[in-house]
């Protein structure tokens, strides 16, 4: 390297120093990190000054438009106060056949396998890229539960709401409690997608 600098008149000094920065890690990766975590930490619902005091918690002192900067090219955008994030619900009208409520609020039984209830659950959850950047991306959970014990008799998960799973979650429910001696009854909210799957042929089986 002496050989090079000299060849080339290039100040020993300078090059030193260089190569001092490059070797450097960027301080702003460690503040990246932690705020990344502190918002994965708290399911998405911390804005800057919320993630500004979990700092000064952990003892690190950071303008707070500079951690707005961060979320912003982090794309840490904060769930609790996204006005498109709402809670997620099945009914949009009359779209299909619907079943007579047979419930009645009844909500519980001493025969097993008699009376069950399904829903439709969002989720949210974060992926990491390789750049740093949060996504939060959306999980959708199909139920079927046991009203006589609380037990989930059969469930799928996809990542978009579909009437498909619900279809599938529901013939599994059927055949589970094939054993009841008594008329079955599967309760919904009477969403789109139940509407379009959940038939009397099936629930009166």
């Amino acid at each position: 390297m002496s050989i090079l600098l000299e060849a080339t008149k290039f100040p020993k000094a300078t090059y030193m120093y260089w190569q001092k920065r490059f070797d450097r890690e960027n301080p702003d990766e460690e503040i990246k990190r932690v705020i990344s975590e502190i918002f994965v930490e708290n399911h998405g619902n911390y804005g800057y000054r919320r993630i500004d005091n979990e700092l000064r918690n952990r003892g690190i002192v950071v303008n707070h438009k500079k951690i707005q900067r961060i979320k912003q090219k982090l794309g840490l955008q904060s769930v609790k106060f996204t006005r498109k994030s709402r809670k997620y619900s099945t009914y949009k009208g009359n779209v299909g056949t619907v079943e007579k409520n047979r419930i009645h609020r009844r909500f519980h039984t001493s025969i097993p396998h008699q009376k069950l209830t399904t829903d439709t659950s969002e989720f949210k959850y974060f992926v990491t890229g390789e750049d740093g950047k949060v996504t939060i991306k959306k999980a959708y959970l199909d139920a079927f539960l046991d009203m006589f014990n609380g037990e989930i008799i059969s469930y799928r998960l996809s990542e978009r709401p579909n009437a498909q799973a619900i279809h599938d979650a529901q013939l599994e429910a059927i055949e589970r409690t094939s054993d009841c001696p008594f008329r079955r009854t599967f309760h919904s909210d009477r969403g789109w997608a139940y509407q379009m799957t959940i038939r009397k042929s099936t629930e009166t089986q």
